[in-house]
């Protein structure tokens, strides 16, 4: 990658005439699935204090964005999307760093995500970025009752 061609993003927290556009690129990135609705879990984190959506835009196009939030002690972060026509030119290690940043700045000192197996090149992306495979195992259950999802 030629870093003097690359422009730096312009991080902003979403604002309500993003919302649209946001949905759009989750879905064109694949970060949505049927039994989430990505404009509910929006809604959702616009609600709370502990929680924000990233944006990253570059020349004004949203090209990059992530969810993050934390529990009072550990941050996480969902729908980390980069578009995949503007792949491979540093943004999605600029949302992650804005990401930590907005973590360090409300006194969460552990970040942690959750990744497909199979999906080695999102792994392989994370390490590159210093986060490691903690050998966990992720349990759910639905509130509502349905049944278990992928």
């Amino acid at each position: 990658m030629n870093a003097a061609i690359r422009t730096a993003l312009i991080i902003a927290a979403i604002k309500d005439d993003d919302i649209p556009e946001v949905v759009a690129l989750w879905q064109r990135c694949g970060s949505t699935r049927p039994w989430n609705d990505p404009a509910s879990d929006i809604a959702l984190v616009r609600k709370e204090s502990n929680a924000t959506i990233l944006l990253g835009r570059n020349a004004g196009a949203l090209v990059a964005s992530l969810l993050v939030g934390h529990d009072g002690h550990r941050g996480w972060v969902y729908y980390v999307t980069v578009d995949p026509e503007h792949r491979f030119k540093g943004y999605g290690r600029e949302i992650m760093t804005a990401a930590e940043d907005w973590l360090r700045a409300r006194g969460i000192q552990k970040l942690q995500l959750m990744v497909r197996g199979d999906n080695t090149q999102v792994r392989a992306f994370y390490e590159s970025l210093g986060y490691y495979d903690q050998e966990r195992v992720t349990f759910a259950k639905w509130l509502d009752g349905r049944e278990p999802t992928p």
